[in-house]
């Protein structure tokens, strides 16, 4: 996620990380902050304590990659770990779509 942000942040692509916690430490905020610092993410990150957007997303896997295009349409989700070349192959087709 770090590597797409940093080549492709200037193309249009805007990743957004959502936080959604297992445990009870990781509801507290000052807890996600540090992770954010020490693993030096770079994109935003919401956080979805109370997991609406996790099941808005009907989601069951972690991680989950939903690709959206310029227009809010789901065009790829992946679930779990792998799959890069495919997501960096529908990334870079939808950064030069055309919005209808």
């Amino acid at each position: 996620m770090r590597e797409w942000y940093n080549e492709t942040n200037d193309d249009g692509l805007v990743i957004i990380g959502v936080h959604t916690p297992e445990f009870s430490h990781e509801r507290d905020i000052d807890n996600v902050k540090e992770a954010i610092v020490r693993l030096d993410v770079p994109y935003p990150i919401a956080i979805d304590n109370d997991w609406q957007t996790w099941r808005a997303y009907n989601n069951h896997y972690w991680p989950a990659k939903y690709i959206i295009d310029k227009a809010g349409n789901i065009r790829y989700i992946h679930l779990g770990e792998g799959g890069y070349d495919k997501q960096e192959e529908i990334i870079q087709a939808l950064l030069v779509e055309e919005v209808l």
